[in-house]
């Protein structure tokens, strides 16, 4: 179960889905995909809490449609598509960094702070690397990545980059952008899988989910977390 709690920009305020493990933890951002915070926002949720983390997913939708969150058919695909399109990713930045200072605020938090973002979500998690101290990022299949590489020069923190090498939104080129941006950059990594198309990891979506891709992915993130950013230090 997770709480809300109310974050003030200074157009209006939205909302800030929380989870906490017992004892409390590092926070950990977790940005929505063009779904909402639903369904598999909140698996995701309470699999990052038995890590070990506070997690707090926002409504980045709020100033179009508050509380958005659909299940995945070809209806709704259509209606998220329109949604993302109006979706101003600037605005969505500063409300990323309001979030934040709200989660950092809160008493079950102690230790760092990440974020970690999925489809648009993958995009913010990359926009908001470059403008806040993070401790540590991880981004799943941005579409808007590559139209962003100038953001590396800015990204100070760890950040983990994970794409399918089949994604029919990002096209293969797209991504090789990306790995090329990244090379040379102690701080960047990027995974390519090469057989997984777009959303694979969700898994409340027959429509995309790849079971096997999925596993590596979240394998590669679990590690990478407990490597840059420990829940539970040894």
């Amino acid at each position: 179960m997770s709480d809300t709690v109310k974050v003030a920009v200074p157009d209006g305020e939205f909302d800030l889905h929380v989870w906490a493990p017992d004892g409390g933890g590092p926070g950990l951002l977790l940005i929505q995909e063009i779904f909402g915070v639903g369904e598999y926002i909140h698996a995701v949720a309470e699999d990052l809490v038995g890590l070990g983390y506070v997690v707090a997913a926002p409504d980045l939708f709020w100033r179009l449609r508050p509380g958005w969150a659909v299940p995945h058919t070809e209806e709704t695909i259509k209606q998220s598509l329109d949604l993302a399109a109006g979706f101003d990713a600037g605005k969505g930045v500063d409300d990323l960094v309001a979030a934040l200072d709200r989660l950092r605020g809160l008493p079950q938090v102690s230790g760092g702070i990440g974020a970690l973002g999925f489809c648009l979500g993958g995009t913010m998690a990359h926009l908001l690397a470059a403008r806040a101290d993070l401790d540590a990022a991880v981004s799943f299949y941005g579409s808007g990545v590559p139209d962003a590489l100038d953001a590396f020069d800015r990204i100070r923190c760890p950040i983990l980059y994970i794409f399918g090498g089949s994604d029919p939104y990002i096209p293969r080129e797209r991504v090789a952008a990306v790995e090329e941006a990244a090379a040379g950059r102690s701080n960047a990594v990027v995974h390519v899988l090469e057989d997984a198309g777009h959303a694979f990891h969700n898994r409340k979506a027959p429509m995309f989910y790849q079971p096997e891709p999925a596993a590596r992915a979240w394998q590669l993130t679990e590690e990478f977390l407990s490597r840059h950013f420990p829940a539970r230090p040894e």
